[in-house]
């Protein structure tokens, strides 16, 4: 028997006042109870218990490490209580990657929302349009928009976002506004450097896709920079509907070729590879779909 289960078969001993009581506490043997016990006292190298035929009595060692073993064993009970508890109500820390474009305009409100539900768990979160390394960086998760890297890190889906292509109206005015997907090879084309992809995959008239190739004038790792640049007149821009809408209302940026619209980017949460799932990582990744949802059918 382990150190903790001889300790465990020592307290029943005392607790029952014999080895014939405490054998029906534990459900074993007399026997085996009393070898636990030797075999703690040979650890020890200490007598714990003085034996007679009508009691068992504690020594003065006994007495002490009686003491000392109620606690002990309290302590681990309480740790499998937290153990078991920590599965199954979401509390601790969790620590996130999300690009800083998305986690500002659509992921802050999902999370003020969860923590205001979730009242145990912290959230720790880093907004930087890097890909972290979640292993190495000890990160929980991490939100990842658009096309994903093969890797060994497991993936779920919460949600997508529209893609569409805009520039200023001083833009268009001047280098003239493309009607097909050809005529961007005219144009200066904005690029977003942390795409997997090298280029923009576009929808042909018979719905095919199609590849174009960006610039080099200009590439950013952000989109809100890039929304900014094709603001400024610097040429055309492929963005998340998220980033661009408000310059779109306003009319800062106008769509183009909206008939030749991206597929949806994908939005996934990325986490390790394990058999369990942690139940603070879980409830997050719930609430972040169900959060999606919402806001699709809100139009927000």
């Amino acid at each position: 028997m382990d150190r903790l289960g001889e300790m465990e078969a020592f307290v029943k001993v005392v607790e029952a006042g014999g080895f014939t009581g405490a054998a029906k506490l534990v459900g074993m043997s007399k026997s085996a109870v009393s070898k636990h016990v030797s075999s703690l006292e040979t650890r020890l190298g200490a007598q714990l218990l003085q034996r007679t035929t009508r009691k068992v009595t504690l020594t003065e060692i006994g007495q002490s490490y009686y003491e000392h073993a109620l606690r002990a064993i309290a302590a681990a009970e309480e740790a499998d209580s937290v153990a078991s508890a920590m599965q199954s109500t979401p509390q601790g820390n969790l620590r996130l990657s999300a690009p800083l474009s998305f986690g500002v305009k659509r992921l802050m409100p999902a999370i003020t929302a969860y923590l205001e539900a979730y009242p145990k768990v912290t959230i720790e979160l880093e907004l930087e349009d890097r890909f972290v390394d979640l292993m190495s960086e000890n990160f929980d998760a991490a939100v990842r928009i658009g096309d994903l890297p093969l890797s060994s890190l497991r993936a779920r889906r919460i949600g997508e976002v529209r893609g569409m292509l805009c520039a200023s109206p001083a833009y268009l005015a001047a280098r003239g506004t493309p009607e097909t997907i050809e005529d961007l090879a005219g144009h200066e084309l904005l690029t977003y450097s942390n795409r997997v992809r090298s280029g923009w995959i576009l929808r042909g008239p018979k719905g095919e896709e199609r590849t174009v190739r960006t610039g080099r004038r200009l590439m950013v790792n952000n989109g809100d920079a890039l929304s900014q640049a094709a603001e400024a007149g610097l040429g055309i821009v492929h963005s998340p509907e998220f980033i661009c809408r408000d310059a779109l209302d306003a009319g800062r940026l106008v769509e183009i070729l909206p008939e030749s619209r991206p597929d949806p980017f994908g939005i996934h949460v990325l986490f390790p590879p394990g058999r369990h799932l942690h139940p603070k990582l879980r409830s997050l990744i719930d609430h972040l779909v169900d959060w999606m949802k919402e806001a699709d059918r809100s139009g927000s």
